[in-house]
């Protein structure tokens, strides 16, 4: 039996996902906000916005049309901008399959309430825990859009929908792993974002590879901090939702928490920047949630919070670096 698939949002990552789908063999229909670029897709086989020079398979379909992607979905990904999952959700929510799997492809908390995006989606869409999985890993979209070997890990309270997800989207060149822990499954996805942020200041400032391990394995121990007190599995943090994508986006000029984070090293203004990123940075507006998550469970992440002090509340980057690296130490141990 086919699986069908809508991918409500036609940016670079819900692209390549789509992609994905149809190259494993499923039925897909992409939606995207935009005419031209849902035109661009269907008449060209090219989302020449997102991802220029990648052509997409034969039979994947794209539509403005909310209710045409929905109908009939045996898994739903949700493929927004973090911060606006709740209002997009909500006017989808009506059209929802019965049965549909509800997937997050998104790595961010959510500003105000600091809930994860799986649970934004099962309060707005009223759905059960076992009817919401997250996918996440090292993927950065344009080297999975081409084909290069990657994986990824397909995360569900649900043992037996999160081996369907991982059916849906194995490939030979893509391959998927699963797990019940989705609290560090998102964690990991989020907060790499904002320590990629704080790397690419680093690179901007001149600073070489001993200060992007620094704060690559602190980063790391920021995240399992949060995972253990909000209790996440410790092992996913040592795999690819944790240190798998953390690297990747450290690492990668593809990386636009990291490119975000570059800029502001080199010496543009935060409005400059803004201007400049074409597409969403998640770090960017989910610092702030992840640090005030982190604060209702007396948890320490000197790496966000410099992150912040940088974006909400305008202090110097070299002040913040100062702040960061002068802290008193405290004994190395893993998660700590």
């Amino acid at each position: 039996m086919t699986v069908r698939t809508a991918v409500m949002g036609a940016g670079s990552w819900g692209t390549v996902f789509a992609k994905l789908l149809r190259d494993a063999g499923g039925e897909v229909t992409l939606w995207g906000r935009r005419p031209a670029v849902v035109e661009a897709i269907n008449e060209r086989r090219e989302n020449p916005d997102y991802l220029p020079g990648i052509v997409l398979p034969e039979g994947l379909r794209a539509t403005t049309d909310p209710a045409e992607a929905l109908a009939g979905a045996d898994f739903v990904a949700l493929a927004v901008p973090a911060q606006s999952l709740r209002e997009n959700l909500a006017a989808w929510t009506p059209l929802l399959p019965p049965e549909s799997v509800l997937v997050s492809l998104m790595k961010g908390v959510e500003l105000g309430t600091c809930r994860r995006m799986s649970e934004v989606i099962a309060e707005v869409a009223g759905v059960p825990d076992e009817r919401v999985a997250v996918f996440c890993g090292p993927n950065l979209a344009r080297e999975v859009a081409a084909g290069q070997p990657a994986a990824a890990v397909a995360a569900c309270v649900d043992e037996e929908r999160a081996r369907r997800l991982q059916a849906a989207t194995m490939t030979p060149y893509f391959r998927v792993y699963t797990t019940t822990d989705v609290i560090g499954c998102e964690l990991g996805g989020a907060v790499k974002n904002i320590v990629a942020l704080c790397v690419g200041i680093a690179v901007g400032l001149g600073f070489g590879d001993s200060t992007r391990a620094l704060l690559m394995t602190r980063g790391l121990a920021e995240t399992a901090r949060l995972g253990a007190a909000l209790g996440a599995d410790e092992h996913t943090f040592a795999g690819l939702a944790g240190m798998g994508d953390l690297i990747a986006t450290c690492s990668s000029p593809l990386s636009r928490n990291r490119t975000f984070g570059e800029n502001l090293g080199r010496g543009m203004t935060l409005e400059q920047v803004v201007a400049v990123t074409k597409q969403t940075a998640e770090g960017v507006k989910s610092s702030e949630a992840v640090l005030e998550l982190a604060r209702k469970h007396n948890v320490e992440m000197p790496i966000t919070e410099a992150v912040v002090n940088v974006l909400r509340h305008k202090v110097p980057i070299k002040d913040a670096a100062i702040s960061l690296i002068s802290r008193s130490p405290k004994p190395e141990r893993y998660g700590v």
